[in-house]
């Protein structure tokens, strides 16, 4: 199976650099036109500027492929909007959203400001949803999308000193998992991507020493498959230093232990209950309930 996608627009938003700016450069490579979005602000969002992503342009545009640059703030529901708008004025079409763009504000819980909680969350997670309403009328109307959300392991599994970080990116999932049951009528296809890079995001976070395996550009690849023709829906992929994985939330067989069940049996049979060797996945919500009603039904008097 190849992935060409020659004839396709793609919108990465936070390419200025890092992990946006690989993402791009491998879309063009492959035939893709890309949007550059970046609002051009510091590690923690502050300020702004077009000229990074201006330099994403160029360097694609000098390989011989086709780029247009974006100054909007992910946050900014006008400024979504004109991106769609200055997407299909150039383009006439949109095929792909990568939600990229991020910040950090990173400090323990008890440390944090609430701004500094709130400004992440709306960055990460409300700047994912107002990009993807953004671009959903045009995708539902030509049926067809695909649309990659960042996720992270600090939201998968925790990180110290990143409540705020994690939580967004968490959400994330959740937000990923409601709109690939909403949107697969119309062929978009919604995935999650946990990456793991060397980028201004990561430098003072991990040692040097891992920081020569982790290039933006061996991520990129994974963003390339979630927006193929034939791409999964509602999938995590793990991927970092050109190792790429499946992540997914499981849930243990369980125990029926009656609705007047006290928390001395929880306890007492705790190791049995959560015993993952038969753990399963749920497509929906629904799923675990219909488990729960089930397990009652067969155990009732």
């Amino acid at each position: 199976m190849s992935f060409d996608f020659t004839g396709q627009v793609a919108i990465i938003t936070g390419a200025g650099g890092g992990l946006g700016r690989a993402h791009a450069l491998a879309f063009a490579a492959r035939g893709a036109k890309v949007v550059i979005n970046d609002l051009g602000g510091a590690r923690d969002g502050d300020g702004a500027s077009l000229s990074a992503a201006e330099q994403v342009v160029k360097e694609i545009t000098d390989r011989g492929g086709e780029a247009i640059a974006n100054g909007g703030n992910v946050t900014s529901e006008d400024d979504m909007q004109a991106l769609v708008s200055q997407t299909l004025s150039a383009f006439g079409r949109l095929d792909i959203l990568v939600n990229n763009a991020g910040i950090l504000r990173d400090k323990t819980f008890s440390k944090m400001s609430l701004d500094d909680f709130r400004k992440v969350l709306e960055v990460h997670l409300m700047g994912s949803v107002i990009a993807t309403r953004a671009v959903l009328p045009t995708m539902q109307k030509q049926e067809y999308g695909r649309i990659v959300m960042t996720t992270s392991s600090s939201g998968l599994y925790g990180n110290f000193g990143q409540s705020n970080y994690g939580a967004a990116k968490l959400a994330l999932v959740g937000l990923a998992n409601t709109l690939k049951l909403e949107f697969s009528k119309f062929n978009i296809r919604v995935n999650a991507l946990a990456p793991v890079a060397a980028t201004r995001m990561t430098d003072d976070i991990m040692p040097p020493q891992m920081l020569d395996f982790l290039t933006p550009e061996s991520v990129s690849p994974a963003v390339l498959y979630l927006c193929g023709a034939a791409a999964p829906n509602g999938e995590i992929i793990t991927a970092g230093a050109g190792t790429f994985a499946r992540a997914k939330i499981m849930e243990s067989k369980g125990l029926y232990l009656g609705p007047d069940a006290t928390p001395e049996q929880i306890a007492a049979q705790w190791d049995v209950l959560a015993d993952l060797k038969t753990a399963e996945s749920f497509d929906q919500g629904s799923n675990q309930s219909q488990k729960f009603v089930v397990n009652a039904f067969e155990n009732k008097p």
